[in-house]
């Protein structure tokens, strides 16, 4: 996903944020492809308008974002979900990323900040607030120590795979892992798909738990 063009769906009740946000993005050079001020709008046009990535508030009239974020990820052609929520309370950054957000950014997050989180989330890497992402990582951890089960025999990973991996699971940024292992993003971005695709996985936030059950991260 990360050669395509964003197209992007933006979902919030409020239509003097709906709007701004609308427009950042396209003072920025992102295709905003549709807008939503509920729920049903929003799963009634994305297979038509087909965005990349769905910027979702939490809180709309006619149904949770969470219950949205479920429903856009299970479409043919699913986005990538970003939550842009006024809220930062734990319980709902984790049910957002359970039903499969990508990324969760607060509202008071600034403009470069949402911009940089759309194109980030878009190319599959998984983009909080500063905070969350100890938050939910810890929450991966409880569940995996909960529920380890060796499961049947990981795939082969190559040295520097697992070295990659290996830094996704610490949270680091594919520019960070870049220059940590003194390699190209795109090299990095390269080795995150093959893993993806040998492990059978479709984003980076299973390729987290993954690791995390695997005793990765440590």
């Amino acid at each position: 996903m990360e050669s395509e063009a964003i197209r992007v769906l933006v979902v919030d009740d409020h239509p003097m944020w709906r709007d701004a946000v609308a427009r950042d993005l396209g003072e920025d050079g992102i295709d905003v492809v549709g807008t939503a001020g509920d729920g049903a709008k929003a799963l009634r046009i994305a297979p038509a308008a087909r965005p990349t990535l769905a910027v979702v508030d939490l809180h709309l009239p006619d149904m949770g974002g969470v219950e949205l974020t479920a429903g856009l990820v299970a479409l043919p052609e699913p986005p990538r979900v970003l939550v842009l929520s006024a809220s930062g309370a734990g319980d709902d950054v984790l049910a957002a990323v359970k039903a499969g957000a990508t990324g969760y950014l607060v509202k008071s997050a600034g403009r470069e900040e949402l911009l940089d989180a759309v194109r980030r989330v878009h190319a599959g890497e998984a983009v909080y607030t500063p905070g969350l992402a100890g938050l939910v990582l810890g929450e991966y951890r409880r569940l995996s120590s909960a529920e380890r089960d060796p499961g049947p025999e990981a795939p082969a990973l190559t040295r520097r795979e697992t070295e990659v991996l290996r830094l996704v699971a610490k949270g680091l940024a594919y520019k960070q892992i870049a220059q940590r292992l003194a390699i190209s993003h795109r090299t990095v971005q390269n080795h995150v798909q093959n893993t993806l695709t040998k492990l059978h996985l479709h984003n980076r936030v299973e390729l987290v738990r993954y690791a995390i059950d695997r005793g990765l991260d440590g």
